[in-house]
């Protein structure tokens, strides 16, 4: 399915904020487009003057108290980071990164790892051989068994390691392992919450189950949902037929969103991540349910929800300052003396509620 204009452009300028300088081929190569369709976009941006052009290259236009820095010295630390390919919402969290390691003087080099199993080994040991004195991760972990896969070898790195939007598993290899992430139980509470208060009391929740967040989502949303006094019904599929790794489900965990919300009888929806929630919005008006007057909704991500008509109420994890912390946490493990390392620190920071126009008081319930 082609990927929205706005949605493209999006993900061009955040890739392009994230590093200061891009080059247009390089951009076409990670958004899977034409060289041309990348010229015609940052054309526009450019026009915006959200963005400046040169010969095949991008740069930021951000004020220069947020991209201008003093030079990075050719000596000194170098922080390895590795992040998923193609993947917007780190995005943000790579720029929050970037940020606090060029004010600090520390080079960053960043790797991106395709959508394969155990993609981020070979990069993580390249930089190692290249001579990177720390790393700050965010591993794809599309199932799993891809996560059980890489933690030793991860928890067994030799340099100082963050890892970032992601949660080690109790008593796991990576158990004491740094880590900065956003407390998804407390955004599905607040995306509950936030619906409950509305008068919604029955509810569809369609996630993701490909990645550890979308996998921390539904734990949290079979604990809050499953426990609310007021909730009476709720129930969970799959926002997408390609959104799930491990599997098997079952035959309401595989339906439509909009099929499971007749049969539940739900006027709330909780939609895992934006692009997925903005495609069955659309669907949605397509069989004739107005949103939010016959179906409110609630995005998870925040990274494009507020560009979609109506534009979605959303949770929206604090993604540059997840990359800021875990930025700020790996400068103070490289800065301790040998021998001297401090306790193991896990960072959880708090997701806020955007409400927009997808959300409204619940009027009447849909017939079952």
């Amino acid at each position: 399915m082609r990927e929205p204009v706005d949605l493209r452009r999006q993900r061009i300028l955040a890739a392009v904020q994230a590093r200061g300088t891009a080059r247009v081929r390089d951009l076409a190569d990670e958004l899977q487009v034409s060289v041309v369709t990348v010229r015609r976009d940052v054309e526009e941006l450019t026009r915006e003057g959200r963005l400046s052009r040169g010969h095949g290259v991008v740069r930021s236009t951000l004020p220069a108290q947020e991209t201008a820095h003093d030079p990075v010295p050719a000596g000194g630390d170098r922080v390895a980071v590795v992040v998923p390919v193609r993947h917007s919402y780190l995005t943000e969290t790579l720029h929050g990164a970037r940020t606090v390691l060029e004010r600090a003087g520390v080079r960053m080099a960043l790797h991106l790892a395709p959508q394969a199993s155990g993609a981020e080994r070979p990069l993580v040991e390249r930089a190692l051989s290249d001579g990177a004195d720390g790393l700050l991760i965010a591993p794809r972990w599309r199932g799993r068994a891809d996560e059980e896969a890489d933690h030793e070898w991860l928890a067994g790195i030799g340099v100082p390691t963050v890892l970032m939007e992601r949660r080690p598993w109790r008593g796991s290899a990576l158990h004491a392992l740094d880590s900065v992430c956003s407390d998804h139980w407390y955004g599905a509470h607040l995306a509950v919450e936030h619906l409950v208060g509305l008068g919604h009391r029955r509810i569809v929740v369609a996630t993701r189950h490909d990645s550890p967040t979308a996998r921390s989502l539904r734990a949290a949303f079979t604990e809050i949902a499953g426990a609310h006094p007021l909730v009476e019904r709720w129930a969970w599929t799959l926002v997408a037929p390609e959104a799930g790794a491990d599997g098997p489900y079952s035959a309401d965990e595989t339906a439509e969103p909009s099929a499971l919300m007749r049969k539940v009888g739900a006027t709330a929806m909780v939609l895992h991540g934006d692009v997925d929630a903005l495609m069955v919005v659309q669907r949605l008006a397509e069989e004739g349910v107005r949103v939010p007057e016959d179906c409110s909704v609630v995005a998870y991500d925040d990274v494009v929800a507020g560009l979609a008509s109506p534009a979605l109420t959303a949770v929206s994890p604090p993604k540059a300052e997840v990359g800021h912390a875990a930025a700020e946490l790996l400068l103070q493990r490289l800065a301790e003396a040998p021998g001297g390392r401090q306790p193991g620190r896990r960072i959880e920071l708090l997701p806020r509620l955007m409400v927009r126009g997808s959300t409204d008081q619940l009027t009447e319930p849909l017939d079952e």
